[in-house]
């Protein structure tokens, strides 16, 4: 399994000029899953995502999750 993130403030996917996903600040995920990959994986993968101090706190440090910033994912 791999993931490309990227932090957003917003994001959305348009489908033939409908949104069909959209967020504000979090998480771009871009999941590639394999036929060896397990529940297992999956489950540790998003424990990691969730977890990652990425975000900006109020000292401009990177020292916060998206738990943190009660952020949201779109994948």
């Amino acid at each position: 399994m791999k993931l490309v993130i990227q932090r957003v403030s917003r994001a959305r996917v348009t489908v033939d000029k409908k949104v069909t996903g959209q967020i504000s600040q979090g998480l771009l995920l871009l999941v590639g899953v394999g036929q060896e990959d397990t529940e297992a994986d999956a489950d540790y993968l998003v424990d990691k995502v969730i977890n990652l101090r990425i975000f900006n706190d109020p000292d401009d440090k990177m020292n916060l999750s998206l738990l943190d910033i009660k952020g949201e994912i779109l994948s």
